[in-house]
């Protein structure tokens, strides 16, 4: 697919993490971690529970600070940006996909989808036609209107991943996005995934247990006592 060609979207560069648990004591969860991604990679991160996955997601996506090294999307260093800063940047630059789907039960599908949009300061006229066509594009195009409540796992799952693409990201982040999912919808799920990425160009990292979606990413490492291993797997 020539993504070792393409620019290069993500770079962590040393990164640590530590975790206080008590009185001078602290764990010790990223050790020196590197890692590039480019444009148009599928790349999965896998790893026991409790290896860290979840963690070098967060400090990848701005959602947590790394203790040492620094974290560049494009050009911006995210771990540099001040708070405000920073929530503005990930609502423009970047999209997330939890095992949870965390919708807002108040709102439709369409509304959930747009909010991203809605947050950055676009109106829903503005905005619906866009929101429309990405619930199309994962296959709920019939759910519009229907809040979570009324939609099944599967469905309600779509929207989250079409709400994390609403703002074109450069980023796309998915923690064990299927972990909640019957097999049926969790392979429907990362079929999703590698569409939008070899068919759409979304650049996407995600942490997962799952052999079908390791099986389907373009490349795979491995997280082994807070460092990254290369060379698990790659289709580059």
């Amino acid at each position: 697919m020539g993504v070792i060609t393409k620019k290069v979207v993500l770079r962590g560069e040393g990164l640590h993490k530590h975790y206080l648990t008590g009185k001078d004591l602290s764990v010790h969860v990223l050790r020196g971690i590197d890692i590039e991604v480019r444009e148009g990679e599928l790349l999965a991160i896998i790893g026991p529970s409790g290896s860290g996955k979840s963690t070098l997601l967060h400090l990848l996506g701005g959602l947590d600070r790394p203790t040492e090294g620094r974290v560049v999307v494009r050009e911006s260093e995210i771990s540099q940006l001040g708070e405000e800063e920073l929530a503005v940047f990930r609502n423009q630059n970047l999209g997330f996909v939890f095992q949870f789907h965390h919708l807002m039960p108040e709102f439709t599908a369409l509304e959930n989808v747009a909010m991203p949009a809605l947050i950055g300061g676009a109106s829903m006229q503005d905005v619906a036609s866009r929101a429309t066509e990405l619930l199309e594009n994962v296959g709920v195009g019939d759910r519009l209107n229907h809040k979570p409540s009324e939609l099944s796992g599967g469905e309600q799952q779509r929207v989250a991943f079409a709400r994390a693409l609403m703002n074109n990201p450069d980023l796309l982040l998915a923690d064990e996005p299927s972990g909640n999912l019957d097999l049926e919808n969790g392979m429907r799920l990362h079929d999703l995934l590698v569409e939008f990425s070899e068919k759409r160009g979304q650049t996407t990292v995600v942490a997962t247990h799952n052999p079908d979606l390791i099986k389907k990413a373009h490349r795979v490492l491995q997280l082994v006592e807070g460092k990254l291993v290369t060379g698990v797997r790659s289709t580059l």
